[in-house]
């Protein structure tokens, strides 16, 4: 099935519990998802909001996109308007990028939706096909709608067994403010209250929960992914990273800092599930409690 977002083409794969649409000629973007029937996007939709770089205009868009860690202007900036490819092999539909014409980076996202579930798999790939090696990591980035809020696992047992070590960090960007309303610090978790709000919220940690998590009216979504927390990550050593602005909020995954000869790539996995109701899923219920009465 094919459809048309703001203009640009796209096409449309559903497995009966979920429906995901992602654009055909441009990007890798998936750019709205629907759980259950539903008629509402649950993901952001911006399609006016761009950066001006050297190599032409970028448009967020909204939807999910694969960036390379760490963040650079115009790096991770560079427009991904159009040769898209799409490939496709046993249940698996892979959309891969036009080569990056600054970095000589090519980005695919490869998509698998599960048999009669709200959930699908992406994977990840970055290759280095340029002349000299690279250092990067894939970095997954997910634009939800506001009036929700974003669930972060924190590590609560000692990270040494004399119990002499620190078991946390939290890592903020420069815009951020102790006393931003949406920011609730908790022992077990941290929560970020997706609301509209100048100056934007980003923090981002190491995550050895492998999960980060997304409430919103009656739907919770879980992004997992694999944290191998011994390698070194972007960011003084995030594998998790959230921003909350005045049109979005993001829900980021961030995989360890690879060294690409020619030729070679890494990947990053990401699973990711919809539940209909705190009841389906399962979390503990001194969380539910939380979310329930938020």
């Amino acid at each position: 099935m094919t459809g048309d977002f703001y203009g640009l083409p796209t096409r449309i794969i559903d497995n009966g519990k979920i429906r995901v649409e992602f654009l055909r000629e441009a990007g890798p973007r998936i750019v709205r998802l629907f759980v259950n029937g539903s008629d509402e996007n649950q993901l952001a939709e911006v399609p006016e909001a761009k950066a001006v770089t050297p190599f032409g205009d970028y448009y967020f868009r909204g939807g999910h996109r694969l960036w390379h860690s760490p963040e650079a202007f115009p790096r991770s900036y560079l427009p991904d308007n159009a040769g898209l490819s799409i490939e496709e092999s046993n249940g698996e539909i892979r959309l891969v990028s036009a080569l990056e014409p600054a970095t000589a980076i090519r980005k695919s996202i490869s998509i698998r939706l599960h048999e009669n579930q709200a959930a699908l798999t992406l994977t990840h790939e970055l290759r280095n096909d340029g002349m000299w090696q690279v250092e990067l990591a894939p970095w997954a980035i997910t634009q939800f709608r506001l009036g929700g809020v974003v669930i972060l696992p924190q590590r609560v047992e000692p990270f040494d067994k004399d119990s002499l070590l620190p078991n946390r960090a939290l890592v903020l960007w420069h815009y951020t403010s102790w006393h931003d309303p949406r920011l609730q610090l908790d022992d077990e978790y941290i929560f970020i209250r997706a609301q509209a709000r100048t100056p934007p919220c980003k923090i981002g940690y190491l995550n050895h929960a492998g999960w980060i998590g997304y409430w919103r009216e009656g739907i919770f979504f879980r992004k997992r992914f694999e944290p191998r927390v011994e390698l070194p990550y972007p960011d003084f050593g995030c594998n998790a990273e959230c921003y909350c602005g005045e049109e979005f909020v993001e829900v980021e995954t961030v995989a360890p800092l690879a060294r690409l000869e020619p030729g070679a790539s890494v990947t990053h996995t990401e699973v990711w599930e919809f539940f209909k109701g705190l009841d389906d899923v399962d979390l503990p219920e001194s969380l539910k409690q939380k979310l329930g009465s938020s």
